[in-house]
This record gives structure tokens, sequence and C-alpha cells, in this order.
């Protein structure tokens, strides 16, 4: 397993496509933007569609702090793109069928449920600053009120 992230290390580069089959990378944002990133199971689940549109809803707030918000699972793009347009979701959403981003972040992690193990997407988020840094890394966090609580942390870095 990968070891977890810890906040002011060095946030683990990324390439990967998004819903329109667009590469994008870390360094696109670097000295610019802060980026959520934020890692969920699955697209169209409860908890993963509360979350979307919860940061959809605060997209602009976020927005006005300098800041994208980039939501990852290994849903494909067509999957993405159905996601998006059901929901009008306003967040780029990356396709990491390889799992090589979700190992990069530590988020592919093995769960006991009922007895039983498997490996899964834990639902994390971190936040990167605009050096590159981890503001934040969050590992195992609850959709509810978790867009609101993030668009805090970065409300409280601009001061």
């Amino acid at each position: 397993m990968s070891q977890l992230l810890e906040k002011n290390q060095a946030a683990p580069f990324f390439r990967a496509v998004n819903q329109d089959n667009k590469l994008l990378y870390l360094s696109d944002y670097k000295g610019e933007k802060n980026v959520v990133l934020y890692f969920y199971p699955k697209d169209d689940t409860p908890g993963c569609t509360i979350e979307a549109n919860d940061f959809t809803s605060l997209a602009d707030q976020f927005a006005a702090l300098d800041t994208v918000i980039i939501g990852v699972s290994k849903d494909d793009c067509e999957s993405h793109r159905a996601f998006i347009h059901k929901y009008g979701l306003n967040v780029q959403l990356l396709a990491d069928t390889s799992g090589e981003l979700c190992d990069s972040y530590g988020v592919w992690q093995e769960v006991e449920k009922d007895g039983v193990k498997k490996w899964k997407i834990v639902r994390s988020t971190f936040i990167i600053g605009k050096d590159g840094l981890l503001i934040e890394a969050m590992y195992g966090v609850n959709h509810e009120g978790h867009a609101q609580a993030v668009l805090d942390i970065i409300k409280g870095l601009s001061h």
C-alpha cells in the first residue's frame, strides 16, 4: 500500500484526462491557482453525488479564491460526462482508469466491511497550494458538509 501524504509535502505530480478527454496536469495550475483534488468512489452514487453537488454550489466562491475543484475516480470519461450532465456539475472530473493517481495519493486502500476485505477508493481530499505543496491531506472524509469545510480552510489561507 502506498504511503499516506501529509501537509507541507510536495503534492504528487499528476497527469490525467478529464471528462472531455483533455489532459490536465498539476503543473497547469502552479503559481496561479490552489487546487482542491478530491477522490471519490463512484459516479452517480448517493454520497458522491451530494459531494459533487456541494462543490458545484460553492464553485463560484472557490473561483473567487483562485481555487479550482477537481474530482477523481476510476470511472471513465464517458461516465464522468454523464454524471456532470445529469446533475449540471461545475467541477472537472479526472478519469483515473489505471488507478495510478489513486495510488500516488494513497487513497486506494483495503477496507473491511462485515468481515469482507476489498480494495476501494477511500473518500479523500487534498488542498494543494499555488506553490505545489499540500495545505491539507484529509483521508476518509464524510461527504456531509465537506465542501463547505474545504472552502472555510481556503478562506483562512487568504487572511
